[in-house]
């Protein structure tokens, strides 16, 4: 059993378990092995093992420092208050890249509820030592094998073509991909025909946990900033917050950035669209 002071259950892959006092998320890794993450409530996980392998899931601890966002005090406040932030990072980079492309210009609970159902009509099932089962995010072959009537069972027509671009992408070029590092590995998502800015900066913060390359201009981390600290008049227009976000964060915009999205997990999820 271990602990922080949070675990973070943003990712649309965690679920409730069977007794809903906690979740449960099922890791992959690139050797084919399998992870049950099971958090006890908010603030302890276990990990167990289902599928040898060679390391287990990776999972960062965010706080933020002292030093940060002295110059609004009640953000500042408001994400101390969170103490030790946990989050595992994705899996694998398939599906770090496969969720951006589902969750782009999908409403938040929209967009985690077709996730799911996606899984589960497609991806892998895992029988659980809970007595339950759990679906994996399709993997990329099995993206291109599905045909346009699956994906219009699914919902997710408008996606067809970017997750088939990217599944086509990612099968050539994995292995270089993997490792890179955030900065190079935007430029190569980008270049996937349909990739835009906010997928593949949200694909390489979730595979890497380096939350200074999530896309400032977000609307979720609009909406929690400005609820972690509603006293502050803050900028309504996307550009001018994206400014105002980076200055005011200045070399802790990832700290910052992720914490102030663990604010939002723990005090729940807006359903604005993603731009």
């Amino acid at each position: 059993m271990s602990e922080a002071d949070f675990v973070m259950t943003d990712h649309p892959a965690w679920m409730p378990d069977r007794d809903g006092g906690g979740t449960l998320r099922v890791l992959g890794s690139v050797d084919g092995g399998r992870w049950l993450v099971r958090t006890g409530g908010p603030t302890a996980f276990v990990v167990e093992q289902l599928v040898p392998a060679m390391g287990k899931p990776a999972y960062d601890v965010f706080r933020l420092p002292p030093d940060a966002l002295t110059e609004l005090p009640q953000l500042a406040q408001s994400l101390a208050g969170l103490g030790a932030v946990a989050r595992f990072r994705a899996g694998n980079l398939w599906e770090a890249l496969g969720t951006a492309a589902v969750r782009q210009m999908l409403q938040g609970a929209h967009g985690a509820r077709l996730y799911r159902e996606f899984c589960r009509a497609y991806g892998e099932r895992i029988p659980l030592p809970t007595g339950e089962d759990y679906w994996l995010f399709p993997t990329a072959e099995a993206v291109l094998a599905l045909s346009r009537e699956q994906f219009e069972a699914a919902r997710l027509t408008s996606k067809r073509g970017v997750l088939r671009d990217a599944a086509t992408s990612y099968l050539r070029h994995a292995s270089v991909w993997q490792s890179l590092s955030p900065p190079r590995l935007i430029e190569h998502l980008r270049r996937i025909p349909g990739v835009g800015l906010w997928t593949a900066h949200a694909a390489a913060a979730d595979w890497s946990n380096d939350w200074a390359f999530y896309p400032s201009s977000d609307p979720t981390l609009r909406t929690w900033a400005r609820r972690a600290a509603p006293d502050y008049p803050w900028p309504s227009e996307e550009r001018a917050f994206t400014n105002f976000w980076r200055t005011l964060t200045r070399t802790h915009l990832g700290p910052a950035t992720v914490l102030t999205l663990a604010f939002g997990n723990r005090h729940g999820n807006p359903t604005e669209p993603h731009p």
